[in-house]
């Protein structure tokens, strides 16, 4: 009896190989997470949740734990090429920013910390 795994790379594109998931790299998460800690230690958020999807990944942040997410941070690789990869979507579903650049991207959260220290 032999067990056949999943292919990591069952298509290739022109280009290169698709995912079967999608996942933020150490980079990104080095990123997420500085700016979670400070917002953490401003006691503004107490915790997060990360989700890996076929399509997307999702780092979602929340005040507490059994409440929705107050934002959401996706990544993309679709968009790319289109608005870019990277958006933060507020609790209602509004996309706060979008871009293909992270730390741009998360700049719009940097703000609401600058506020809750003041």
């Amino acid at each position: 009896m032999t067990i056949q795994r999943p292919s990591q790379f069952p298509g290739k594109s022109s280009s290169g190989p698709i995912p079967v998931q999608v996942a933020f790299d150490r980079k990104e998460l080095a990123v997420i997470l500085s700016l979670y800690g400070r917002m953490v230690s401003a006691g503004e958020w107490r915790d997060y949740g990360i989700s890996c999807l076929k399509e997307l990944a999702v780092f979602s942040v929340f005040r507490r734990t059994a409440e929705h997410p107050l934002y959401r941070i996706e990544k993309r690789p679709a968009l790319r090429a289109r608005q870019g990869q990277y958006s933060v979507v507020a609790m209602d579903g509004q996309v706060l920013k979008r871009g293909p650049d992270l730390k741009t991207v998360l700049r719009v959260l940097e703000r609401k910390l600058i506020r809750a220290v003041k």
